[in-house]
């Protein structure tokens, strides 16, 4: 176990250099900040100054090295246009971006996942089909269109919910939380329903191809025969076989949630990492849209290496073949 943990955390660096490489140098190579950040009516030894002062003017590898070495000690640049470290801009936006994709896998898991075994339990029957007709219009319908449909709805016709922001928030650990007062979850409603349908949809086929596929064993059959009731008989045989692989997918569509929620965080109005990293992209300010691509990368990394230890709690095969 211990061998295979530190084989993933070795190839989960060699991962974070390469990606760093890519990332990097595809920033690098779009457009030219200093032009942004100068007067228009800047000289050209101002806007060498300018260049220099960035350190804009050396050869995109020397920019990569100086970058390489900084990192290593939690630098990641300074914005262009907030003149901040560019981590500590990602770290203010974290909380809200969590909040959100949180939201969004705790409905997925509390939703799709129970809907998909419920379903899975009774095959052909009209509730499957039904569920199953809904499921394709949530994994095809795109999401910014489910988010505007709620915001007409909800927000404009019937009033119920905010179109946009965040709402009052509540300090906990030094994190700015607005789940935690009912105003505050009142905007966290449209936004965490938009990011979550898509996923909610995908937790219930997966969890109803996984229900079908272990009912149809020979241990579920012979626990049926034995008299075993349907409520235990899915806590003790079902479920646990079923959730192997929802927690990979689940886990990885955590940091798709964080990664991508961009989209939901630009339609309200959401101060997030997403609509940080809009406007960052918009304002040719390399350094927070190369930190954001590596604390994003440096996420999807930490949550593959829990997921494999997930993997080996779950499935006592893997602990035994890997002693």
């Amino acid at each position: 176990m211990l061998e295979m943990l530190l084989k993933r955390v070795a190839q989960s660096l060699a991962v974070l250099l390469l990606m760093s490489c890519i990332a990097f140098a595809g920033i690098n190579l779009v457009g030219d900040p200093v032009h942004l950040l100068v007067p228009p009516n800047a000289t050209p030894d101002e806007i060498a100054r300018a260049s220099k002062a960035l350190g804009l003017d050396l050869p995109v590898y020397e920019q990569y090295g100086r970058f390489l070495r900084n990192a290593l000690h939690g630098d990641l640049g300074h914005s262009f246009v907030f003149n901040r470290p560019a981590i500590d801009l990602i770290f203010e936006r974290m909380p809200a971006t969590f909040e959100l994709a949180t939201s969004a896998l705790l409905l997925a898991l509390l939703i799709g996942v129970p809907a998909g075994m419920w379903i899975g339990l009774r095959p052909g029957s009209r509730a499957h089909r039904l569920a199953m007709g809904i499921s394709v219009l949530g994994v095809t319908v795109p999401s910014f269109w489910i988010g505007l449909i709620l915001i007409l709805v909800f927000s404009v016709t019937l009033g119920w919910f905010p179109s946009g922001g965040r709402g009052p928030t509540v300090e906990v650990l030094g994190m700015q939380l607005s789940f935690l007062t009912m105003e505050g979850l009142s905007y966290l409603v449209l936004p965490a329903l938009t990011l979550a349908l898509h996923h909610v949809a995908l937790g219930l086929r997966m969890a109803e191809a996984g229900t079908r596929e272990v009912a149809m064993q020979e241990y579920v059959k012979f626990a049926r025969a034995k008299g075993v009731g349907p409520a235990r008989l899915m806590l003790r045989h079902i479920a646990p076989n079923v959730m192997i692989p929802i927690v990979t997918f689940m886990g990885i569509e955590f940091g798709h949630l964080v990664a991508y929620s961009l989209i939901t965080e630009t339609i309200f109005a959401w101060p997030g990492m997403g609509k940080l990293i809009i406007d960052s992209v918009l304002q040719l300010d390399r350094p927070v849209v190369v930190a954001y691509l590596m604390v994003v990368l440096v996420l999807y990394v930490l949550i593959n290496l829990i997921v494999d230890i997930l993997y080996l709690v779950l499935d006592p095969r893997l602990r035994s073949s890997s002693v």
